[in-house]
């Protein structure tokens, strides 16, 4: 496990800064593909960070520094991160750090779109759609039973980052 560290290390300072506790994307490759390398899902995704095959396209369109294979662990990595930046990017409204966090792994399990719309309805219902939570409550709305899966994802990495050291 330790043996990827350097790159989850290396490429959350590159890109969310030093300060930012690169744990998280540990918990989140754990908890996308259990740190298998040679993870690949049902859907196509494949790697420690499960990545798509047209994300992973769209991704080294928009950053050429990322140059290898989705299959190799190092590109993996930075490109999971790298996108984690750019959901991270449209979270912006004021809210506590741990929901905007919640909103970025959210996003990268569920899509954007999903994450958008149950806002919406959150909204609708009277709730604070900035806060995690709301979107919890409007999510099976949007994704129906699938909502589970997200909701079960977001409270993984919490529970994984809670425990790493």
């Amino acid at each position: 496990m330790v043996k990827f560290d350097k790159y989850l290390s290396k490429y959350s300072k590159r890109y969310f800064g030093p300060d930012f506790d690169w744990r998280y994307f540990k918990a989140q490759a754990i908890a996308e593909s259990r740190l298998k390398a040679t993870a690949r899902s049902r859907v196509g995704a494949v790697g420690l960070m499960q990545i798509m095959p047209e994300t992973f396209k769209e991704i080294t369109k928009k950053n050429p520094y990322i140059k290898g294979n989705r299959n190799q662990p190092r590109w993996n990595i930075a490109a999971g991160i790298y996108y984690n930046r750019t959901i991270w990017n449209l979270w912006k409204a004021d809210r506590p750090f741990q929901d905007r966090l919640n909103f970025m792994f959210g996003s990268y399990n569920a899509g954007k779109g999903n994450i958008l719309k149950a806002q919406r309805i959150a909204k609708k219902r009277g709730f604070n759609q900035n806060y995690w939570n709301a979107i919890e409550i409007s999510l099976p709305n949007v994704t129906g039973r699938r909502s589970r899966e997200t909701i079960d994802y977001v409270k993984k990495i919490n529970e994984i980052k809670g425990v790493l050291r």
